[in-house]
């Protein structure tokens, strides 16, 4: 059981590489101890070696989560709960992009929509009592939602959120992946909104990284011929690097200048690259009907009932 002379805990989930990683690194050199939360052990020991040669002596360690289940979510947050008594900053940056065919979690959401931001609801929710316990101790503690450039085309479709209603010759993965990123942006704003009016003392944030070269990106343009012919002539003038792309999460996880329900991302050429700045939102971004049905839609989902009272 961690103490109250311990330096601050931070998680970020899916930080076994990419924007994860990065995001992992920048916090340990800020003096946070790390949990690394990703479904790969033998990929989390080399994250956690590759956070320690960066800043040597970091109490860094893996943490089993697998976003594709919420019985794998209960179990993470249960071992924390037991493990440890705040908890300062929550990363929720894991996700996947475009698969080519319809996928389901194990619950039986579609996979973009269930790992990118209904296994982050859930853990939320289950990790408030520790966020509120830090809230108590010095500054507000924080959470950051990794959203997308894509959410600005995106929308909540309340009728089909797992696009159920489509076969899988019909599914269209970059619809549900706008969908999913569209949701986290929302859902950062709605948090805010619930800690202020129920005294939870948290600052909700939302972050977007441009256009990153990483693996989960590269995975996602080769699901598309078309658009991977017209990157690999771009990209190179459009994109950065992983490091890079992790700033705007960093910048939203530690810098001073933030207010809860903030969002950032790049201030380059049309938020591609860049350092953090205030970002855009859509028009869907800024429906509060649609960001205050999505809560209880997920509420619903997930079984998340948000208690700041720890048990």
């Amino acid at each position: 059981m961690s103490d109250a002379a311990s330096p601050p805990l931070a998680i970020v989930t899916g930080a076994t590489a990419g924007l994860g990683l990065e995001t992992a690194k920048g916090l340990a050199s800020a003096g946070y101890r790390v949990v690394i939360a990703g479904r790969n052990p033998d990929k989390g020991k080399l994250a956690c070696h590759a956070v320690r040669q960066h800043r040597p002596g970091v109490d860094v360690r893996f943490e089993l989560l697998d976003l594709d289940s919420l019985e794998s979510v209960r179990q993470f947050a249960a071992r924390l709960r037991e493990s440890e008594t705040t908890l300062k900053r929550l990363i929720n940056n894991a996700g996947i992009m475009a698969p080519p065919k319809l996928e389901h979690t194990e619950d039986g959401f579609e996979r973009q929509f269930g790992v990118n931001y209904l296994g982050h609801f859930l853990l939320t929710s289950l990790l408030l009592p520790l966020l509120v316990a830090s809230s108590r101790h010095g500054r507000a503690p924080r959470v950051v939602q990794l959203s997308s450039l894509a959410h600005r085309s995106g929308r909540i479709d309340f009728d089909d959120l797992g696009s159920d209603s489509k076969a899988d010759t019909h599914y269209d993965p970059w619809r549900a992946y706008r969908q999913s990123k569209l949701a986290m942006l929302l859902f950062a704003q709605a948090l805010q909104k619930q800690s202020d009016r129920h005294g939870w003392g948290l600052s909700s944030l939302a972050a977007h990284p441009g256009l990153s070269r990483t693996s989960l990106f590269d995975a996602g343009v080769k699901s598309r011929a078309l658009a991977g012919q017209v990157f690999k002539l771009v990209m190179p003038l459009l994109s950065q690097s992983a490091a890079e792309g992790a700033k705007p999460t960093l910048h939203a996880a530690l810098a001073g200048d933030v207010d809860g329900g903030d969002y950032f991302g790049p201030d380059g050429f049309s938020e591609t690259r860049g350092e953090p700045k205030r970002a855009h939102r859509s028009k869907a971004a800024k429906d509060p009907a649609v960001e205050e049905r999505l809560w209880t839609v997920s509420c619903e989902l997930t079984g998340a009932v948000w208690s700041a009272a720890a048990g």
